[in-house]
Order: C-alpha cells, then structure tokens, then sequence
C-alpha cells in the first residue's frame, strides 16, 4: 500500500475543484466519510471569505452524517444532492432553494448514475477499513451505491479508518448488474445466498490519495420507546401473526424488510416478542439495533442489508464477536438489497413508515403540507411496489392531535392506492386488499384515524357524495388549509370549504 499518496484530509479537499461532482460512500452516517468532507467544508468557508465561488455536485447511498451533509450544507457547499438526506441542515437549504435535491428510489441511483443520467463523477471518496496493493477495497459499515461510484469516478480518494478492523473482508457481497439491453437475472434466491465479490475491486491508478482516520460512524440512538409506537409495533405484529394463522402468509414465514427509526425498531420488537410468529430472516436497507438484539435471541436467522446502522456500542459488540455474526448477516450494494426482481422473487413483507395517508390509501412519505422536504422517499418506493404485503405505519396524530396523520387527500404523493395494501396506526389496522375506494374510506376512518378525526372525516365524506372515489376538489385540502390557517386541523368548517 506504500505506492498509495498518503494525505491530509485538508490536502485530499484541495483536489477537488469548484463545480465538480463527488460520490460519496456510506448508507445512513454508516461507512460515510467523514474527515475529508469536514475538510471540504472549511475549504468551502475560506473561499467563500475570499469572494471565491466553491460548491460541488453530492452523491451518497442514502442519508449520511454531521460530518458529511452537515459540514457541507452549513459550509454553502452542495450544489446539488442526490438520492437521499436526513440533515436538518441540508434541509433547510434545500427547502430555501440554495441547494437543487432531487429525490430518487434508491434502487436507481446507482444506474442512473452508470447510464450517465446525472454526468460524470470527478471522484469517488470512499471509507474502507483495508485496501490491497491491487486496488482491493474494503469497505466498513455500510455498501450503498460505493461500488458503481468507485468504477464509474476519474479519481478515486480513500478514507482508511481503522475504527473498522479489517477483519470485516468478507461481510460484503459486492455485485453489480449488466446493464441493458443484456442485463441478466440477478442469481440471488434466499437473503443468505451471496453472488458477488468480499471487495471493490479497481484500478489501482485510479486511486490518488489515502487520508487515514478513526472516527467512528455518527449513528445516533434511538428514543426511549413511548406507547405510541409501542402500540403500532404491536398492532403489526399481531396483524401478521393472523395472516400467518390465517393461511395468507405461507409457512415458514417470509423476510422481512423494515424501514430505519424508532417505529421501525418498535415494530421489530413486538415481532421478536409475539408468539405467533416464528424464526425469521430480514431482506433489508438497514440493519438496526432491534435487528441485533433479535439475532442474538434466535429469534431472527440471518438479515441481509445494505448498512450497519446500529448505535456505536452495539456495533462494537458485533466486532467483538464478529465469527458469531459472519453467519448472520452480509451487506450487499443498494442496487441488490433493493432490487425490485428480489423482492418480487423473495415475496417480501415490507414495512415502512407514513407523513400522512388519505382515505383512499395513498401514502406521502416525504413532504410536509406538500411543499417541505423531509428526507425523501428512500427505499420505501422500492419495496412497497413489488411486496408480498406491503404495510405503512404512522401514528393517527401529530402535534399534540392538532394534525391528522389521515386526511382527504395526501398533500404529495409518494406511494399510489395501488401499492399500499395495510395501514397501521395505534389505533388500528386497516387491510385495503379488494376493496373499492369506498371500502377503503370506511376502513382506514374507522380502524385507524384517531377517534377526534373520524367524525370530521365521515362528513367530508358525506360532502364528496356519490362517485368511485370519495374526493370532492373544492374540500380535499380543507384540513391543511385549516392547519395553515389556525395551527389546528380539528377546527375545521368543511362550509368554509366551498361546498
């Protein structure tokens, strides 16, 4: 490795010039670089004090950490992002306009990026824990889109970090697919098959430098669990224990895909603690904390994903016994772990979460009042298009009941009534399978609006009148416009509405 230039993190941010577009590694804050973006960020600063101009195109995997998305957006640094974020800071410059996101499934943003949809990639800056003298790399934490962004970059910057032992070769699967038009099936058929490679391998000559740290991953914890999610989990869990009862699920179960945060976890938990399911495997985006825990119950056998994003304790107890979970778990590229053909294949039960849902049952996943990016639409797009069952959760209210998480009609539409089949909230659960928009109404407003709502839902209903889908133009947004106008959704006069 002695033939690598070796660098400071501020002399690697001296290569990369105004107006280029770097791809960075990492899946959430796991495996994401942190050093050089820093680095980047006081570049940023100081020629911006200059009157110099200085912003470069972002890609990642997904979300990333303070370090990357973070420095750069309070740095004025991103020109425009791409697939994913979860940065308060990043998103206030996206929703001031000084940052251009746009939003993608994240199955596609590795491709799109091979098929030159996004322009050229100046450099890659990649975290590994170990890479060869042959241009083998190692990744970390995490696999996301680094693959394609290390092949497809002119130049090539590591981030060695040896918080990360590299005793991790041979967790990844990495695997990149043809591209068309002789694109072959993915050879993929269980979630512990692996298909590809243990690391990146590349042009040695394409890798112009080597920055070493030992910064750990910036994975935050999670929130004490309060009854709310609590009882979503549980509604989940029971809800898929009867299907299972029921003949509707088939034996032994199916994998499970679960999206990343507190409800996620809370959902995980009563899975692991109810009865009527069994041992099951996990074909995810994320492996979380829960996800651990489960495994070292017996409860879950093996989950493949695309990133350990775990709290650091709970990722030093994987490294401390990391010959336990080499039978548990493998990191794939988001390419794979999101493909819609495995999870067709696998008939995954996929399970995401909600900002609001309408009567009829689409779903908006990313924006508030329609106009606020939150995070973006992820993976859940992926998945909830191509289930075995296809599941969003929220909670029935928010801001103290002043927002009905059900409304009319959703104010941005991420997932259409024809891909969302149940929908849980505390209250309830509402299976939308075979039912007529009608049906639907009556089902989401009964078993999972909060019961302060579902008097003011049934008479927007009666306004709508006769027709194939209870909507009526003149009312469908009376409930964000009564939000925007006093704070509170339930003082609603649906005559001040026009109808």
């Amino acid at each position: 490795m002695n033939h690598y230039p070796v660098l400071t993190a501020a002399e690697a941010a001296e290569l990369i010039q105004d107006g280029q577009s770097v791809a960075f590694s990492g899946f959430t804050p796991a495996g994401a670089p942190k050093d050089i973006p820093r680095a980047l960020g006081e570049r940023a600063k100081k020629l911006h004090a200059e009157g110099k101009s200085f912003q470069i195109g972002v890609l990642t995997g997904a979300s990333t950490g303070k370090s990357l998305d973070g420095a750069l957006a309070l740095a004025d640094a991103v020109k425009f992002r791409t697939p994913y974020q979860s940065s308060p800071e990043l998103r206030k410059s996206i929703n001031e306009g000084r940052t251009q996101f746009f939003d993608m499934h994240l199955s596609m943003a590795p491709q799109n990026v091979r098929y030159g949809f996004l322009g050229p990639v100046h450099y890659a800056v990649i975290e590994a824990c170990d890479i060869s003298d042959a241009g083998e790399i190692t990744l970390t934490s995490s696999v996301g889109a680094a693959p394609t962004y290390a092949h497809v970059a002119d130049k090539i910057i590591i981030e060695l970090n040896k918080f990360h032992p590299d005793m991790l070769r041979g967790m990844h699967d990495i695997y990149e697919p043809e591209d068309p038009p002789y694109r072959n099936p993915l050879p993929l058929f269980r979630p512990s098959d692996r298909i590809g490679s243990p690391v990146i391998k590349v042009d040695p000559k394409k890798i112009v430098a080597v920055v070493h740290t030992d910064a750990p991953d910036e994975t935050g914890g999670f929130s004490e669990m309060t009854e709310t999610p609590a009882r979503i989990g549980r509604n989940v869990a029971d809800f898929l224990a009867a299907e299972l009862k029921r003949g509707l699920v088939p034996k032994p179960f199916l994998p499970i895909q679960s999206g990343v945060g507190d409800t996620a976890n809370a959902v995980l938990k009563a899975m692991g603690e109810n009865a009527g399911i069994p041992i099951f495997e996990m074909y995810t985006e994320v492996i979380q904390d829960s996800v651990v825990d489960l495994m070292r119950t017996g409860k879950i056998r093996f989950a493949s994903g695309c990133s350990l994003t775990v709290t650091n304790a709970a990722l030093q107890d994987i490294y401390a016994n990391l010959e336990f979970f080499r039978s548990k778990f493998v990191l794939r590229p988001q390419e794979i772990s999101n493909s819609p053909e495995i999870v067709r294949r696998l008939g995954i039960i996929a399970i995401n979460t909600a900002i609001e849902v309408d009567i009829t049952g689409n779903v908006n996943s990313t924006h508030v009042l329609g106009r606020s990016m939150m995070n973006g639409i992820g993976g859940s797009g992926d998945f909830a298009r191509n289930a075995f069952l296809s599941i969003f959760t929220c909670p029935s209210t928010a801001k103290g009941g002043k927002i009905s998480t059900i409304v009319p009609l959703v104010s941005h539409m991420d997932h259409s009534e024809h891909s969302v089949q149940i929908i849980v909230t505390e209250q309830g659960v509402a299976d939308l399978r075979g039912k007529s928009p009608m049906q639907r109404a009556e089902a989401i407003i009964n078993n999972c609006a909060h019961p302060e709502y579902r008097g003011i839902l049934r008479d927007y209903m009666k306004l709508a009148g006769s027709g194939h889908t209870p909507q009526t133009l003149s009312a469908a947004f009376g409930l964000h416009l009564e939000f925007a106008k006093t704070g509170d959704m339930r003082k609603v006069d649906w005559a001040r509405h026009g109808v």
